[in-house]
C-alpha cells in the first residue's frame, strides 16, 4: 500500500546522462522523422553531413535522464503490474543541445487517491539541466495511473487534491488534420532510445498482457504527435515550442496510421490523435504553447 509521506520523500539520485548527435538522430528516426528523405526541414534533425550538427527534437527531453523503473521497488507500495501511463507534459526553458551532458533531478510532486477500487495517480517531475553551464533545459511532468492502489489515504496520511482538469479539445472542426503512418517496426526502433519493456517487442509478453501483438510506446506516439505540432505550427523551429501536454487514452499498434487534428488558437494549439481504422482516440486533451 502507498504511504504518501514516504513516497513524497522518495530518494532519487541525480542522473547524469551524456548523449551524442547520433543518439539525437536515432531518436528522431525512431519517431519517423526523415520519412521524406528529400525534405530539408526533416533532414535538419536526422542528417549531420549537409548542414553540420543536427537539431534536437524538443521531445528528446522525455528520454534524457531516465530514472529507471523506480516504481518497481516494493518499498514504493505501488502495484507495478497495474500501472499505466496517464499523462505527459514538457515545459522547455531553452532548446536542447544536439549533444552534451545533462543532469536530471526527479521528485514526486502529487499523489492522488481516487478511492477504493478506483486507483491512484502518482506524478513526478524531472528537471533537466545542462551540466556544463547549469542552465535549466526542460521540466518533464510524468503522471502514472496506479490502477491497483486506490484507498490508501487516511486523515493522518492524506493524499493530494486532484489537479485542475485538463481542457478537452474544441467541439468545432479542426483547423488542420494530418495523417501520419507508423512503421510496423516502430516500437523496435523506439526501444533503442528508451524503455526496453518487452510489451513493445515480445509477442508472447504482449499476448499475456491482453494485446494481440506488441504495442507502440505511449511516449513514441506522444513524440510523433509532438513532431507534427513542431512541423505544422512552429515551422520546424524547436525554439518556438514552449510546452506540450497530452493524456494517453488508448494504445497504438505499430503500422497503424495516426490522424492528428490541430486547433490553432493564437499561441495555443489544441490537438487530438486517433487511429481512424479503429475509430479510437489514442491521445486526448492535447495542448501546446507555441511562440509566434
Amino acid at each position: 500500500m502507498i504511504d504518501p509521506a514516504r513516497l513524497r520523500r522518495w530518494p532519487f539520485a541525480d542522473v547524469v546522462h551524456r548523449y551524442t548527435a547520433e543518439d539525437t538522430m536515432r531518436y528522431a528516426l525512431a519517431l519517423g522523422v526523415g520519412a521524406d528523405p528529400t525534405d530539408p526541414a526533416q533532414l535538419r534533425f536526422v542528417n549531420d553531413t549537409a548542414a553540420g550538427t543536427p537539431l534536437a527534437l524538443p521531445t528528446l527531453a522525455v528520454v534524457l535522464g531516465y530514472p529507471g523503473s523506480w516504481m518497481q521497488d516494493p518499498a514504493t507500495g505501488i502495484d507495478f503490474t497495474q500501472i499505466v501511463h496517464g499523462e505527459e507534459q514538457v515545459v522547455w526553458h531553452r532548446p536542447l543541445p544536439a549533444a552534451g551532458t545533462v543532469v536530471a533531478r526527479h521528485r514526486v510532486t502529487r499523489i492522488v487517491d481516487k478511492g477504493p477500487g478506483r486507483g491512484a495517480t502518482v506524478t513526478y517531475d524531472k528537471d533537466l539541466f545542462d551540466q556544463a553551464s547549469g542552465a535549466p533545459l526542460a521540466t518533464v511532468t510524468h503522471t502514472t495511473f496506479a490502477r491497483g492502489n486506490g484507498g490508501f489515504a487516511t486523515e493522518a496520511a492524506p493524499g493530494d487534491a486532484s489537479p485542475p482538469a485538463s481542457a478537452p479539445v474544441p467541439s468545432r472542426s479542426p483547423d488542420q488534420v494530418v495523417d501520419i503512418p507508423t512503421l510496423p517496426q516502430q516500437a523496435l526502433l523506439y526501444r533503442l532510445c528508451a524503455d526496453g519493456n518487452p510489451l513493445h517487442s515480445d509477442p508472447e509478453v504482449a499476448r499475456a498482457a491482453g494485446f494481440e501483438r506488441p504495442i507502440l510506446h505511449g511516449l513514441c506516439t506522444w513524440g510523433i504527435v509532438g513532431h507534427a505540432v513542431l512541423a505544422h505550427c512552429c515551422g520546424h523551429d524547436p525554439a518556438r515550442l514552449l510546452s506540450l501536454f497530452a493524456r494517453f487514452s488508448a494504445p497504438v499498434f505499430p503500422g497503424e496510421t495516426l490522424r492528428v487534428a490541430l486547433w490553432l488558437e493564437g499561441g495555443d494549439v489544441r490537438f487530438q490523435a486517433r487511429v481512424p481504422a479503429r475509430e479510437r482516440v489514442v491521445l486526448d486533451h492535447g495542448h501546446a504553447r507555441v511562440q509566434a
